[in-house]
């Protein structure tokens, strides 16, 4: 097996220099055309992965992330731009001279062949001499901790054991960009938190560019070394995990990475002595100065917003008799309780409008408690109300 790449390359000067872009998406487009329609399931994409990245593409049904995979792969005729990987540009050749591997959400292994054969059949096909493959298959088998399994057929594995070995097909050819199509979503959650962890081993040691694609946002936040959040064929925000999650661009990005969801409260945001003010129908609170010195309003004097704020930076507790005078707490009505063994997630609802929060096991709320809200103002989002374009973090989406 080849070794891993390091993070930084040195030039002949013994100076560290940046990671060359192994895989290049410039201006890529994908129309289809449907009869009398024409849908676009790609917009003009520019993306720049470097060598042993791992980038992942997430997004719901329908954005345009597996469309995006099968371009890079050469499955789909692109309707414009380019794919180049290691300079060359590949959008005109076909799949197998592009020296990619992919795995797909099905297996697709050969039942007839056992685990050995399905493994050497990528570098038969490519004209290695039996001693070859038989070392090659030994030294993947070794990696993915499946020697014991080289003998035996598809049918007798396991969905776990199955996808190892198409993993293993695909790590055996040592191909330039590995690409992975939702491979883990046919097996179950327990499994697929354990193939999560597996994954991130396997790129660690091998440190092959890859691109993945799935629509499970905590396989993007654990697997990715930068995640492309995608909707209506374009990428929202591409960046590391924990910037997308703490930095979200805009109410789409804010509302996609996040279980449960950020809670969004419409309202108007007006400046009043260098301060932002927040009014919704839930609670009017003042921003603390270190928030609203980052926020520029269109109009001060009072704009549409969404107020963002996640369930784990709102805290609730009983109300007491006396409850607090902090500008940014309000009371609730408690309407459910789920206790979710670790932590319990709390369903509340204030003036007609419902949202979550998430409290410690030992909380003494239930059903019907009347609760006094605390918001973590340090850590809220304000989204403009028309474009959806947060106005701390937006609208850059990310490199």
């Amino acid at each position: 097996m080849s070794e891993t790449v390091t993070i930084q390359q040195v030039d002949d000067q013994n100076k560290p220099t940046e990671k060359k872009t192994t895989l290049q998406l410039k201006e890529l487009t994908k129309i289809y055309d449907e009869g009398n329609s024409n849908v676009l399931a790609v917009d003009e994409m520019n993306v720049d992965i470097k060598n042993g990245e791992f980038l992942v593409f997430v997004g719901p049904s329908g954005c345009g992330k597996t469309t995006t995979l099968r371009c890079i792969a050469g499955l789909e005729d692109i309707t414009d731009g380019a794919v180049i990987i290691n300079g060359e540009d590949v959008s005109g050749q076909a799949p197998r001279e592009r020296d990619i591997a992919m795995v797909f959400q099905t297996y697709a292994l050969y039942p007839h062949m056992t685990v050995r054969e399905n493994m050497a059949y990528p570098l038969k096909v490519r004209g290695y001499d039996s001693e070859e493959r038989e070392q090659q298959v030994k030294e993947t088998a070794e990696l993915l901790q499946i020697p014991e399994l080289l003998n035996r057929q598809p049918a007798d594995l396991s969905g776990g054991q199955q996808q190892r070995v198409a993993l293993g097909r695909a790590l055996v050819r040592e191909p330039k960009v590995f690409l992975f199509d939702e491979p883990l979503s046919n097996l179950d959650a327990k499994l697929r938190v354990r193939m999560r962890t597996e994954l991130n081993r396997l790129h660690s040691q091998i440190g092959k560019t890859s691109v993945y694609v799935t629509h499970d946002q905590a396989e993007a936040m654990t697997l990715g070394d930068r995640i492309a959040v995608m909707q209506n064929a374009e990428i929202q925000q591409i960046a590391p995990p924990q910037t997308v999650y703490d930095q979200p661009v805009n109410q789409f990005v804010a509302g996609f990475i996040g279980s449960p969801q950020m809670n969004f409260f419409d309202g108007t945001a007006r400046i009043d002595d260098d301060r932002v003010v927040v009014d919704t129908e839930v609670f009017e609170i003042t921003l603390p100065e270190v928030t609203s010195e980052k926020i520029e309003l269109d109009q001060p004097g009072g704009q549409e917003i969404s107020f963002g704020i996640r369930p784990e930076d709102l805290y609730a507790e009983s109300t007491s008799e006396e409850p607090g005078a902090s500008t940014s707490s309000f009371e609730a009505e408690v309407l459910v309780v789920e206790e979710m063994g670790s932590e319990f997630h709390l369903t509340l609802e204030r003036n007609g409008v419902e949202f979550h929060g998430i409290v410690e096991p030992d909380a003494d709320l239930e059903r019907g408690d009347r609760a006094t809200i605390e918001l973590d103002l340090k850590k809220c989002h304000l989204f403009d109300g028309f474009t959806g374009d947060s106005l701390l973090y937006g609208p850059d989406r990310g490199s």
